[in-house]
């Protein structure tokens, strides 16, 4: 997540800074060196919380991360808290709900299915926000690629992937698609990252309970905490500080159509860290859903 797209499970930082124009191709290339970095940080952060799955579940795992993020986030950023409406609230607290939402849902589809096609089927959320706001003809082509490519994913039956599993990638893109709405509208209310700080305080109040009622004091093992940090930095902490740099360096539409390689890398990071493979036809699943994130996003930058 993402906050553009990516797997978010994708973080917030995005909107924080704006982009500035490159100007020079070194920093071009730096930049998307800095994304790909944070593209990849995020998707082997998913692999690696599923090898706390067995541990602590789903459940667990989601708390550990999102707390562990929470409590970083207040300590680095220190919001202030004062001089809000209770609308600025009412839009934060939305935001956080979102938030915990998505990784709940993400979290519990990776549990069921290959990381690789949970995050081409979350990122159909975005995919479907990004038609929709464009308002263009043309926009129905990626519309219609996108399907091919979760046609190409069930052509076996979506059986072989659990449908269990596929429904709650699908909802986590639901979800993730109102976070990005959510995360902006957040942005221009409170200044920095106080309200992404306020969001992750919220969906760690979400997931916590439910982490506790799954796992209990296993939550509390050393080696679990440990993963559990490793987790919440590759998944957080890490992107944060790379896509901010990243948004110095290159105009928000490049940094956008570079997320569109988040399914890609789940899937690489599934076959590496989890021993996940696909098959041919789930390939060029990913392939085709990746081209039609790619041209959403440059149809609505014209």
């Amino acid at each position: 997540m993402t906050n553009t797209m990516s797997g978010l499970s994708r973080p917030a930082a995005a909107t924080a800074v704006p982009s500035a124009p490159v100007s020079r191709t070194g920093a071009g290339f730096g930049g998307i060196g800095l994304v790909l970095g944070g593209t990849l940080s995020v998707q082997f952060g998913s692999a690696v919380a599923a090898l706390l799955f067995p541990r602590v579940g789903p459940f667990g795992t989601v708390a550990l991360r999102v707390t562990i993020a929470a409590v970083l986030l207040l300590a680095v950023c220190r919001p202030r808290l004062r001089g809000h409406s209770r609308t600025d609230w009412a839009v934060a607290g939305a935001f956080g709900v979102a938030l915990g939402g998505m990784n709940i849902l993400f979290y519990q589809a990776i549990d069921r299915i290959p990381l690789g096609p949970a995050v081409t089927l979350e990122v159909l959320g975005p995919l479907v926000l990004s038609v929709v706001a464009a308002r263009r003809a043309v926009s129905l082509v990626w519309a219609a690629l996108a399907l091919a490519g979760v046609f190409l994913l069930g052509r076996d039956g979506f059986e072989r992937l659990d449908p269990t599993g596929a429904g709650f990638a699908l909802a986590a893109g639901a979800l993730w698609a109102a976070y990005i709405v959510l995360n902006s509208r957040s942005g221009a209310r409170f200044p920095r990252l106080d309200g992404l700080v306020v969001a992750m305080s919220v969906a760690a109040l979400m997931s916590l309970p439910l982490g506790l009622a799954a796992a209990g004091t296993a939550l509390l093992s050393p080696g679990v905490l440990a993963l559990g940090l490793a987790v919440a930095l590759l998944s957080s902490g890490l992107p944060y500080a790379l896509e901010v740099l990243a948004l110095r360096r290159l105009p928000a539409a490049t940094f956008a159509v570079l997320m569109s390689l988040a399914p890609a890398v789940g899937a690489l990071a599934g076959f590496l860290v989890l021993d996940q493979t696909l098959s041919a036809s789930q390939c060029a699943a990913i392939v085709l859903v990746m081209a039609a994130s790619a041209g959403a996003v440059r149809t609505g930058r014209a």
